[in-house]
């Protein structure tokens, strides 16, 4: 409604009297009322809320051309970009970061129950230890709502970094902001066992690794620091370990063409098979090394138009198992030198494969979100993959229009064929991925709504899926790489606490 005297409520608002009626006794809760003047929705309709924080400024081992440096942010980051300038204004504090993200997005009318904690900035593993032990502690800390309204002076924080990071973990498992899923960002060249072995200790779920390109020589001359075998390596140990994977690719580097990055682009699809990925064409921009080979007449910058027909290409040849998170970097335009400006191409690309009559298949594409969702009209797809020395399996609910409603990741490891040093998962069938979607609901609570694909049990029957299929296979056991306010869900069927993993025996 218009306000007296003319103009307009905010929806931050309208949330704001909304939870006050209900406090009061005045309005019955509505979900379907809420979601209708909630600040896009969309952040939250894939089952989870995100919330991103950036660590501060940190050398980082690699000297790629295309990478931008400034000295207030960690590496590859710049001021003006959205999470980067919430970092900045918190000074890189990371209880600041998370408090503040979560009373903004309860602000908008979000639920933040279920929080994907995604750490963006620079090499992940380059920072030192303890760093990202306090780091990871004091973004639980937020979660779990302690030292609310006065946070301790730094020395004090630094003092007690690590010692209780089990104990925020542990208090997290029950938490009315839980953890159910942590993402990392690193080099392929940082990836080995013992380096496993910390991540899953921080309580680490998924990582995303800059792979860039899938050719060496494209590689040496972006001073990229790291050869194809390596990303190869790394992804196939993240696998052995259950992480979920997102890499990054890049088109329009150094020596790259439209055509080449066509084939390149194949390339993804033998071997690493990511679950995820992001597709950030390089940016030309003034405070990167390239932007000498580019005033030199060596480089030139593809325009908006040869990305989005490049793009389009190559989007329906994505596999139904992965999931296109981004498919350009959210730099502002004023940044960009020469070539595309656009942020918005995501949408640029939908409209040109309309023109075409091309669909992409990617997970993204298929999520039913907000949609209602019949039990009985959902068939089950068992999408069986050769990754590395991996089985996959992609077992997934469909809708009969093709959208999907919940999914399982289920690896079956050949025996001894990596070591990852952690006997949880010896014999193990690893559950590296469980995700049901529909907004964003409230932990053991059941929607008004009916039809919500989050509460129709598909969690539990994917699980029973798995059993069967890690059975038949001969595994002995089941591990779920959880994530630290997932736990109780997998205990309360059946699983019990490993050392790094829940674990299932079933042989």
């Amino acid at each position: 409604d218009a306000k007296r005297g003319g103009g307009y409520l905010t929806k931050a608002a309208l949330v704001a009297a909304y939870k006050q009626m209900v406090a009061a006794g005045t309005l019955e809760p509505d979900g379907v009322l809420l979601e209708s003047i909630r600040m896009k929705p969309m952040r939250t309709l894939s089952g989870v809320t995100t919330v991103t924080v950036l660590t501060k400024p940190y050398p980082c081992p690699g000297k790629c051309i295309f990478c931008p440096t400034d000295v207030r942010m960690p590496k590859s980051y710049l001021p003006d970009e959205p999470g980067a300038m919430r970092a900045l204004e918190h000074q890189f504090d990371p209880y600041e970061q998370v408090h503040a993200r979560i009373r903004a997005l309860e602000n908008l009318g979000h639920p933040t129950d279920k929080i994907e904690l995604l750490i963006l900035g620079g090499t992940w593993s380059s920072y030192k230890r303890d760093y990202q032990e306090w780091f990871v502690k004091r973004c639980f800390d937020a979660m779990n709502e302690l030292e609310r309204g006065a946070l301790r002076d730094h020395a004090d924080k630094m003092e007690t970094a690590g010692v209780n990071i089990a104990q925020a973990q542990t208090t997290n498992e029950t938490a009315s902001h839980r953890n159910v899923g942590l993402v990392i960002e690193t080099r392929p060249d940082e990836i080995n066992p013992d380096e496993l072995r910390w991540l899953r200790h921080l309580g680490v779920t998924k990582v995303q690794m800059g792979a860039q390109s899938f050719d060496d020589h494209i590689l040496e001359i972006n001073k990229r620091g790291h050869a194809v075998e390596c990303t190869r390596k790394a992804t196939a140990l993240l696998r052995a370990a259950g992480f979920k994977i997102v890499l990054h690719w890049m088109p329009n580097l150094l020596g790259a063409t439209p055509q080449s990055d066509r084939t390149d682009f194949t390339k993804l699809w033998a071997d690493f098979c990511p679950d995820e990925i992001k597709i950030y064409p390089n940016q030309l921009l003034a405070n990167a090394e390239l932007y000498e080979y580019w005033q030199r007449g060596e480089f030139h910058p593809y325009t908006t138009e040869e990305l989005v027909d490049l793009i389009a290409d190559i989007k329906p040849s994505i596999p139904r198992y992965c999931r296109v998170n981004r498919v350009i970097r959210d730099i502002p335009g004023n940044n960009v030198v020469e070539g595309n400006t656009r942020t918005s191409l995501r949408q640029d690309i939908q409209s040109e494969m309309k023109k075409r009559g091309t669909h992409c298949q990617c997970v993204r594409c298929r999520e039913v979100r907000g949609k209602t969702v019949e039990s009985k009209t959902l068939h089950i797809d068992d999408l069986t993959y050769q990754a590395g020395t991996a089985e996959e399996h992609f077992i997934s609910f469909v809708t009969p229009d093709d959208g999907l409603a919940g999914f399982m990741r289920l690896s079956l490891p050949v025996k001894d064929a990596l070591l990852t040093g952690m006997s949880d998962l010896d014999n193990a069938a690893l559950i590296r991925e469980v995700h049901v979607y529909g907004q964003s609901l409230a932990v053991g609570d059941r929607k008004r709504q009916t039809g919500a694909a989050q509460h129709l049990g598909l969690g539990t029957r994917l699980l029973e899926e798995a059993e069967a299929i890690a059975r038949k296979n001969g595994f002995e056991k089941l591990a779920v790489i959880s994530a630290i306010g997932t736990r109780h869900y997998y205990l309360d069927r059946g699983f019990e606490r490993g050392e790094y993993y829940l674990v299932k025996k079933i042989g």
